[in-house]
């Protein structure tokens, strides 16, 4: 290994990682609240914005807009599922997982099971956000 290499501590966690991950959200974050302040993009969706109807991914852009605006409840109505996606992300390190590694190892029925009600509660949360479930 060079020296480029992280230093991982005896349990295999990666707290320099981790704070890695971190800073970079952080700052796309704060980026994405200060670019949608002063230049407003509108609906990055192409269903939403061809449709109005909003997709299952809908508002996971407004997710890092609000939470780099510092408005966590907003943040979390906009998608929460990209939220608990980003938080699996960045305690990965920390809890000495590799989530990418323990889906590869489910089997293909368990991940498309799960796909797929992640999809729908998904977008069922984002029809209701949008007021389209009546």
């Amino acid at each position: 290994m060079g020296a480029m290499a992280i230093v991982t501590t005896q349990r295999g966690r990666d707290p320099r990682a981790a704070a890695v991950r971190l800073g970079a959200v952080a700052t796309a974050s704060v980026a994405a609240a200060w670019l949608h302040q002063n230049h407003d993009p509108g609906a990055l969706c192409p269903l939403r914005r061809l449709t109005g109807v909003p997709c299952p991914f809908c508002g996971s852009t407004t997710v890092f807009m609000e939470a780099g605006a510092g408005h966590w409840w907003a943040a979390l109505a906009a998608n929460p599922v990209t939220i608990v996606v980003a938080l699996v992300f960045l305690a990965a390190p920390l809890l000495a997982v590799d989530p990418l590694g323990t889906l590869v190892g489910l089997p293909k029925r368990t991940l498309w099971i799960g796909g797929g009600v992640l999809l729908v509660g998904s977008w069922l949360w984002q029809l209701h956000r949008f007021g389209l479930l009546g």
